[in-house]
């Protein structure tokens, strides 16, 4: 499997940060990595990173069971993440959660049909001062209300020119 010329970079930087012996521990940022530019993780690239780590594609397929930020199926452009640990819960977490599915038209680990959105519940993010929090992508949001949440997801879609679903 190719990629494209900045990931093989960042491969081949990454296998040279470990020492001889310790590639494996590589497999997770290439995992992460790789997920980002192909969409999510094929069985192609479990793989070719194991051929690239030198270990058994199970052991690769293992530390995916183990991940929950690492996916088998592609997710929407745009990944929403709701946290409904226990203080996010306690603050609306589980509301808010129900009107993301209501508003994205979708459910838990599900892709809208033009493929812009995913949404996804989530066990803490790390953010409990500041719950509820969502994760979109890579960004964080804290302190979510449903009219925070409509105004983001909104703004998103006119970002990329779509309509709401209805």
């Amino acid at each position: 499997m190719t990629f494209s010329p900045a990931l093989e970079e960042k491969f081949a930087r990454i296998l040279t940060i470990y020492p001889p012996g310790r590639q494996r521990s590589a497999v997770v940022p290439m995992l992460l990595y790789a997920q980002d530019e192909i969409g999510h993780v094929s069985q192609e690239v479990i793989d070719e990173i194991a051929h690239r780590v030198g270990i058994a594609p199970m052991q690769v397929d293992e530390v995916i069971g183990y991940y929950s930020m690492l996916h088998r199926k592609p997710l929407g452009k745009y990944h929403v993440q709701v946290c409904t640990n226990i203080c996010c819960l306690l603050v609306g977490g589980q509301s808010l959660l129900e009107h993301a599915s209501k508003t994205l038209g979708i459910g838990n680990k599900q892709v809208t049909a033009d493929g812009l959105f995913s949404l996804e519940e989530v066990e803490c993010m790390g953010a409990c001062s500041w719950a509820p929090a969502i994760q979109v992508n890579y960004d964080f949001h804290h302190k979510v209300t449903p009219e925070r949440l409509d105004r983001l997801i909104e703004d998103i879609r006119k970002a990329q020119g779509t309509k709401q679903v209805s």
